[in-house]
């Protein structure tokens, strides 16, 4: 199984990604250059993240019969100081909302994404330190 994206440059710093069909535009902000037209790239590996787990933790949380009103999932990345700058490590918050949520059923859910099922979770461990933490908010 391979994964392809098209990656085409707009001109400056700018460029269109196709992802499935699906248009994203990077670029740099002004201080690098850019026009701030769309993200970093950097900050988009958060964002893939964020995704790969949340739809892990939906997914099992349905079903595990568990009901949340929302979920809400930060992921914050420190890089390092020296070129070329990468994250050294990832910590991810895990915000659910609802009522009487039960809590070792979200861990198993996490845990379950984290360990077995989240491919980018998988691949970031292998470079970087990752990790999270739980947030219950009631109503």
């Amino acid at each position: 199984m391979k994964e392809t994206v098209n990656v085409t440059w707009l001109g400056n710093m700018a460029f269109e990604a196709d992802i499935d069909g699906h248009k994203i535009i990077l670029d740099a902000g002004q201080e690098s250059g850019g026009e701030d037209k769309g993200p970093k790239p950097k900050p988009l590996m958060l964002v893939a993240l964020a995704g790969c787990t949340g739809m892990d933790v939906v997914s099992l949380l349905k079903k595990m019969r568990v009901e949340v009103k929302n979920v809400k999932i930060i992921v914050n990345g420190d890089l390092t100081e020296e070129h070329p700058k990468h994250f050294q490590k990832m910590h991810i918050t895990y915000e659910f909302f609802g009522s009487n949520l039960p809590v070792d059923k979200i861990q198993k859910a996490i845990d379950l994404s984290q360990e077995r099922y989240c491919g980018v979770s998988a691949t970031y461990r292998k470079a970087l330190e990752l990790t999270s933490e739980i947030k219950v908010i009631e109503g």
